[in-house]
This record gives C-alpha cells, sequence and structure tokens, in this order.
C-alpha cells in the first residue's frame, strides 16, 4: 500500500472510500501523511474518550515531526524494522497503539488494544506483523 496522496491534495475517491487517507499535515519544512487503517480505526473508537485525547495529542507530535520516546512510545523490533507502540493509560486500564514510520513523511497507524497482561500478547503480536505486510505492499 502506498500513501494515499501527496501531502496537501486531497485524498482520491478510491482512497478516500476505502478509508486510507486520514489527515495531512503541511509544516514550513515537513509535511506528514498519517495513515490509519479502517479495522485499527473501529480498535481505536472503542478506546475511552480520554484515552483517545492523549492518543491525538500524540499522533499532533507525530504530525509535527517529532520523534516519541519512552514512557510515550516505545520500539517494537519484534514486529518489524520501524514499528513502535504508543503506551497509553487510564483509570480503565493500559492501552496500546502500534504504528510504523516506514518512509519519512508517512506514519501508519495499524493496529489497536487494551492490555491485560504484563507481556503483550503474542496473538497481538502476530496480528500487528499481518497488518504490517499489508501496509508494505
Amino acid at each position: 500500500m502506498r500513501p494515499a496522496n501527496t501531502p496537501g491534495e486531497p485524498p482520491s475517491r478510491k482512497n478516500r472510500e476505502a478509508g486510507l487517507w486520514t489527515r495531512c499535515l503541511i509544516g514550513e519544512t515537513l509535511s506528514y501523511v498519517v495513515i490509519v487503517l479502517p479495522v485499527c480505526r473501529r480498535e481505536l473508537e472503542a478506546f475511552p474518550q480520554n484515552v483517545r485525547g492523549d492518543l491525538a495529542d500524540a499522533v499532533a507530535r507525530l504530525d509535527a515531526g517529532l520523534m516519541l520516546s519512552m514512557p510515550l512510545s516505545r520500539p517494537m523490533p519484534s514486529i518489524g524494522r520501524g514499528v513502535h507502540e504508543l503506551r497509553l493509560k487510564d483509570r480503565s486500564g493500559i492501552y496500546r497503539v502500534v504504528y510504523a514510520l516506514i518512509r519519512r513523511d508517512v506514519v501508519y497507524v495499524f493496529h489497536a488494544f487494551k492490555k491485560t497482561t504484563q507481556r503483550t500478547p503474542q496473538r497481538h503480536v502476530e496480528l500487528a506483523r499481518q497488518r504490517l505486510k499489508e501496509v508494505m505492499r
């Protein structure tokens, strides 16, 4: 899968209908496209409102070209190169959002889940790998 459009262009009809284009931010020196897979968007809608607010702040930082680090973001080399997880907390639990910086100007958000154990369950790791492969096509 390639980016929906070049930064600043409206989404093509095909990509808009597929739900692949989410947001495009153009800065003075950097421009980023954040692409949220439709299945991940549904997972994110199940998150509590304040967790989604924290996620929006983190994505805005990525949009601005900032690199996130611990404790907010952690690399996930077990899933793939350039893959990270956002670590979000709420009274109702701990949430993870897996994203990849595959190219310098594109951020793919492709898996989200509520964490229920100390370690990331293997089924979530495998699902994230599968979705990463889909993104790389």
